[in-house]
């Protein structure tokens, strides 16, 4: 199938148009990167950050031994885990595997969070500000996913469910935010070391 072939039934969105979803979202970005409210605390954080003395542990957070960044690659742990869970979470109750799934990404998430600082502490101020909003993004999907795991253990399934889901929607969130800093800004790329 030649994928350049655009489907007849499906008109093309106009990149142009304000009210594109893609359009929409682009100014919501570009709002965001100039945005210089949050700076002093930036500043702050990126000084403190790019402070602590983690010697070659700085290197092997952003990656270098591997050349390319590490916090994409440590992302997947709680997101795979998530995502699965969400999945199961669709099949017939009574199963343990969304519940060790939760836990286990919430395991993940120190490894990765602490990637993406070491990361965050060398970028620019427009890709800072994305950068912050994708780990407030973070926190808020971090924070639902420990309310539905602590249901769950209390056998409170659908509430850890709905829980859960809010979360997968806060990590689709970062991750357009934290995939717009890196792809779209081309952010974080490394020389192999």
């Amino acid at each position: 199938m030649d994928s350049h072939v655009l489907d007849p039934f499906v008109k093309p969105e106009d990149p142009s148009d304000p009210a594109a979803p893609s359009a929409v979202w682009l100014t919501a970005l570009a709002r965001i990167e100039q945005s210089t409210a949050a700076d002093p605390a930036i500043r702050a954080l990126q000084r403190k950050i790019g402070s602590l003395p983690l010697g070659d542990v700085r290197d092997l957070l952003r990656g270098r031994p591997l050349g390319h960044p590490v916090h994409p690659v440590l992302v997947q742990v709680p997101i795979g885990c998530w995502l699965s869970a969400a999945v199961l979470d669709l099949m017939p109750a009574g199963r343990s595997g969304p519940t060790i799934l939760t836990a286990v990404g919430l395991a993940g998430i120190a490894p990765a969070a602490l990637a993406g600082w070491a990361d965050w502490a060398d970028l620019p101020p427009e890709q800072a500000r994305v950068g912050l909003a994708h780990a407030v993004t973070n926190v808020a999907a971090v924070a639902c996913y420990t309310v539905s795991l602590t249901a769950r253990l209390r056998g409170r399934t659908t509430k850890g469910r709905l829980w859960s889901w809010g979360g997968l929607a806060a990590v689709a969130v970062s991750g357009a935010l934290g995939g717009h800093v890196a792809y779209r800004r081309a952010v974080g790329g490394y020389p192999a070391a």
